[in-house]
């Protein structure tokens, strides 16, 4: 499989994932993007197309340097969930994106769920 074939994959997964979700005001879209080196999320309202809050591994990691990669999706799922619950949020909708359900993308839905969010 070359990489043209492997990037139309993705992207389709990606558009048939992100076709049935929307987000609003009340209730954003989190969006997870996963890269080999870092994890990064974002809320998003898609009627203005804003973000409304951001939330990295990086912030994560200048806290605490010894931190496991799986356990920083978890931190970035808390994170994400304090900015929320900071704009008023209390429901988002999950946008996974092309990645599956599994790994720091798993983490990062328990964190929001522990920090409060309802997913």
């Amino acid at each position: 499989m070359n990489i043209k074939e492997k990037t139309k994959k993705n992207l389709r997964r990606k558009q048939r994932t992100r076709s049935e979700i929307k987000g609003n005001q009340t209730r954003p879209r989190l969006s997870v993007f996963r890269s080999n080196r870092h994890i990064e999320v974002q809320l998003i309202d898609d009627e203005s197309a804003r973000t409304l809050a951001f939330a990295g591994d990086k912030e994560v990691k200048n806290k605490n340097k010894s931190i496991k990669n799986i356990d920083v999706g978890f931190e970035v799922g808390k994170l994400i969930a304090k900015k929320a619950t900071q704009l008023g949020i209390e429901k988002v909708i999950f946008d996974r994106g092309a990645y599956k359900y599994h790994g720091q993308v798993k983490r990062v839905a328990e964190g929001a769920r522990e920090g409060g969010l309802k997913l």
